[in-house]
């Protein structure tokens, strides 16, 4: 795979408060540039949300509303982030999960194209048994040293996410056979299906 001929790309993840729909409480987006993850420029945000973290999430991502209190509304960075994401490539682990919320809280935002780890990693590995972003890093092994925060968190997802996509994608010739095997159907940058031939 020669990774010089990706478009940008960035590797998001998102936590809520655990309603239904959730509202943000933390956004991690980080570019892939010349085959790694790039911190130096990634972004990650912390955002007070309408409704109160519940304690089911709270244990998971551990983002009590206490933390949270004096974080600024979605309203004061909803900007910063759609800035950021642009209109690049996103990649995240069960994609549209992601890609649904924000699109839900930045309604203008469209990204070039969505590329799902988790479809990504049933081509790549079948038979595997479990695809869960745990799952995947103990069958992967990757070096996630430099990972900030830790699991559950954001940051560490996406750059954990980060690391799977580069793993995966050096099993695929091109950045063509990586999208067919990596958007999901119905998401930006799905191949379009080709056309039963006709007479005329």
């Amino acid at each position: 795979m020669n990774f010089s001929f990706w478009p940008p790309l960035l590797v998001v993840d998102v936590e809520g408060n655990g309603t239904n729909p959730p509202d943000l409480v933390e956004v991690a987006a980080l570019p892939v540039r010349e085959r790694r993850p790039d911190t130096s420029t990634a972004g990650a945000w912390l955002t007070r949300p309408r409704r109160p973290v519940t304690p089911f999430a709270a244990r998971v991502h551990g983002l009590t509303n206490q933390r949270l209190e004096k974080e600024p509304g979605w309203a004061e960075i909803a900007d910063q982030v759609h800035t950021i994401l642009g209109t690049s490539w996103i990649c995240a682990h069960n994609a549209h999960v992601d890609y649904k919320v924000l699109s839900a809280h930045l309604p203008l935002w469209q990204p070039a194209g969505v590329l799902d780890t988790l479809r990504l990693a049933k081509a790549t590995y079948p038979g595997l048994g479990k695809y869960s972003l745990d799952a995947l890093i103990e069958h992967v092994a990757p070096d996630l040293s430099a990972a900030p925060a830790e699991r559950h968190r954001a940051t560490f997802d996406a750059y954990a996410t980060a690391q799977l996509l580069i793993a995966m994608a050096n099993r695929f010739e091109n950045w063509d056979q990586l999208v067919a095997a990596a958007v999901p159907p119905g998401l930006p940058g799905a191949p379009e299906p080709e056309q039963e031939p006709t007479l005329w």
